[in-house]
């Protein structure tokens, strides 16, 4: 589902000299891949090479990635020293990745962790859950928390323990739990509907400050997340999970925290 997206379908949640975070739309790639399509990297790039009239090219580090058809927060560095720090909090498990999913059924326990051994299929693309000890499966997991069901769906927070190509999506396709609108993966698929995968907060120290931050993004009130009281469980979790205050600064995407 290929569109032609412009900096206007993206929301800035913060941006100073080191970090630049913003909302991925779904459907746009994180960076330019063999669809030629636009992807959000160059955008990105561009619009900070016309907002600060930089000549020649513009560095912006992409230090992790969302699937095509994944929306949500992601941070980029605007500078080497940044990108090196965040990739250091990432490989040492120190920057916080949560989404949100609407599964196709329900898994038979409400909380739990999911491990698997994925491996990738480089001529399809596909991933498989594989045995372990399998030559180039990777070890793959996910803590999860049922939040709400509604009709056939159920409404997850998953908290990312590896960060796998596909990995939600295998790992509860493997359970028989897939998600939603997934084509790939066996998820009920409806159409005009995206697929229901959208990392709505990304928990990080700043590069330079050291100062904890913590992003959530709400996904679009569309099918099937308008099933779902979704405003109420991210509240829940939006500043501590205790639903305390701590002290620790929150940026929500501009224009959907007061819906």
């Amino acid at each position: 589902m290929s569109r032609n997206f412009t900096m206007d379908d993206v929301a800035i949640l913060h941006e100073d000299n080191s970090i630049l975070v913003v909302v991925k739309p779904q459907n746009i790639p994180s960076q330019s891949d063999d669809s030629g399509d636009v992807d959000l990297l160059t955008l990105l790039k561009g619009y900070i090479k016309d907002k600060y009239a930089k000549p020649g090219n513009v560095y912006l580090g992409l230090v992790h990635r969302l699937d095509r058809p994944t929306g949500g927060v992601m941070v980029f560095a605007k500078n080497s020293k940044s990108a090196e720090r965040l990739s250091k909090q990432i490989a040492d498990g120190d920057m916080v990745k949560q989404y949100l999913t609407a599964l196709v059924g329900s898994p038979r326990e409400p909380k739990g962790t999911l491990v698997n051994y994925l491996k990738k299929n480089s001529l399809t693309n596909n991933v498989y859950v594989a045995t372990f000890g399998d030559h180039d499966a990777k070890r793959a997991e996910l803590s999860y928390q049922t939040l709400e069901k509604k009709d056939d769906l159920a409404l997850v927070k998953v908290q990312l323990g590896t960060g796998r190509s596909h990995q939600i999506r295998v790992q509860f396709a493997a359970i028989n739990c897939p998600v939603f609108g997934d084509v790939r993966y066996g998820g009920n698929v409806k159409r005009g509907c995206n697929l229901a995968l959208w990392a709505y907060r990304l928990e990080f120290d700043h590069p330079v400050t050291r100062e904890h931050m913590v992003f959530v993004a709400y996904p679009p009130q569309i099918e099937p997340w308008n099933r779902f009281e979704v405003g109420k469980y991210i509240e829940r979790f939006a500043d501590s999970e205790d639903g305390e205050e701590d002290g620790v600064p929150l940026y929500v995407a501009p224009g959907i925290a007061d819906e």
